[in-house]
């Protein structure tokens, strides 16, 4: 066995960070090492320390990297080679701070909630490559202040289908009275983020992305769905409204995706979006990409201004309730039974449902 490099440390803005490992290979398709990774995050550094700034956020740590056969551990199996770390870890140092976070069980956790780019290189060297940050900041830990859109392909549909269906998102938000940015996933979906008041809670910000998704279904009956059932979908664009549920998180803009290509979630314009693809934003890719066009995603950093009201959706949610008949929709497993919620059953195993 090759013996590792020793590790580096690197001075960021101030702060030593020492690498282990740094010629460990995280992407072997790409051939990209751990090293080029930190690398990575300090090129876009004003870009995911912003995306990342004083949020309560979700480590997705991939210690020994993507490699052939590696598996994301789960509830109820923890035996993967790559997890979600939500408590900080331990033997942090010092100058990693937290932000303690309520799940919908009740339990708590103290997540870390980066104030500095030092804390971002810290992460990368622990094997994170994506991070998932609430859409809260750590004074307020109950009101998000941003709204996130996300468009899933089903089954039948892929990127073009999302970018299809994302102007007429844009569209429905300037009806309402907001701006919304949008981002490649890094996979297959488009992402929305839309800077809101922080005055409204979880439940709210859900609500307010239920009636948005469910005028996008209006509209485009054949290409968009809000149901949750996957049996139900067919081949269309899901709005994963409960991406707005409390603890359910979106990977950041410039986070790194655990697939063989090494690709970033990464901010674009509206103008550019038709034409562009997740392949074409990378680890290799992103710094010039950056050094280009800055931080498109600078509006929607922690108490930057303007940031919209979502009253206009709640109203729109109380008309579709009224006139429709529309309801609450499911929430995630596992959450427990919410107020006015219906059944949490797959729609071919309900036998109360009319045949």
């Amino acid at each position: 066995m090759t013996p590792s490099a020793p590790a580096v440390e690197l001075d960021v803005r101030g702060r030593t960070v020492r690498v282990s490992s740094p010629d460990r290979v995280v992407l072997p398709q790409r051939g990209f090492t751990k090293l080029d990774v930190v690398q990575h995050f300090l090129a876009v550094g004003d870009g995911i320390l912003g995306a990342l700034l004083h949020r309560p956020t979700t480590l997705e740590r991939w210690p020994k990297g993507v490699v052939e056969g590696a598996r994301m551990s789960t509830r109820q199996d923890s035996s993967g080679d790559a997890f979600y770390q939500k408590r900080v870890p331990q033997g942090a140092p010092d100058w990693v701070e937290t932000s303690r976070i309520a799940f919908p069980s009740g339990r708590t956790a103290d997540e870390v909630a980066p104030t500095e780019l030092a804390v971002v290189a810290w992460a990368a060297n622990l094997g994170t490559l994506t991070f998932h940050p609430w859409p809260v900041v750590r004074d307020d830990v109950e009101r998000p202040d941003q709204l996130r859109i996300d468009l899933d392909p089903q089954p039948g549909t892929d990127f073009s289908d999302a970018v299809r269906v994302a102007p007429h998102v844009r569209e429905l938000l300037a009806e309402h009275g907001m701006t919304g940015y949008p981002k490649t996933s890094g996979g297959r979906g488009v992402h929305v983020f839309v800077p809101i008041e922080p005055r409204w809670t979880f439940v709210d910000a859900r609500r307010a992305t239920i009636a948005l998704g469910r005028e996008l279904e209006r509209r485009l009956p054949d290409q968009v769905t809000m149901r949750w059932w996957k049996e139900e979908r067919g081949a269309t664009i899901f709005v994963d409204y409960n991406q707005m549920a409390r603890d359910r998180t979106i990977a950041s803009a410039y986070s790194v995706r655990a697939n063989a290509r090494g690709t970033v979630s990464a901010p674009v314009t509206w103008d550019e979006l038709p034409d562009v693809h997740p392949d074409d934003f990378d680890i290799g890719t992103m710094a010039a990409r950056f050094a280009q066009v800055g931080d498109l995603y600078a509006p929607l950093v922690a108490h930057a201004a303007p940031r919209f009201s979502i009253e206009p959706l709640l109203e729109l949610a109380d008309r579709q309730e009224r006139d429709e008949g529309h309801g609450d929709l499911p929430y995630p497993p596992e959450y427990p039974k919410m107020p006015g919620e219906p059944k949490r059953v797959q729609p071919s195993r309900d036998r109360d449902r009319p045949r």
